[in-house]
């Protein structure tokens, strides 16, 4: 694969190469020189911000509370629905 380097520096990277690292608009690469390669390496930091918030538990004082307000009902150990009082 080749990418070109464009007027002002930048390159387009090869979509397989963005589909397989699941790079899309505004990840974050780590650029290094290893001799007279360059090196890009995906952010670990991106894809921790990216997840980050995502499974707070807003408003809930536990998980099992949470999953009580997403199904509806509550459920014992087994994942079966208890009965409700």
């Amino acid at each position: 694969m080749e990418a070109t380097v464009a007027e002002r520096g930048q390159i387009t990277l090869p979509k397989a190469v963005r589909d397989a690292l699941g790079l899309t608009k505004g990840s974050v690469l780590k650029v290094e020189l290893e001799g007279s390669r360059i090196v890009l390496r995906k952010s670990v930091d991106d894809a921790i911000s990216r997840a980050r918030g995502r499974f707070k538990l807003d408003g809930f004082a536990s998980t099992d509370e949470a999953m009580q307000a997403v199904r509806g009902h509550a459920v014992d150990d087994d994942g079966e629905p208890e009965p409700q009082p």
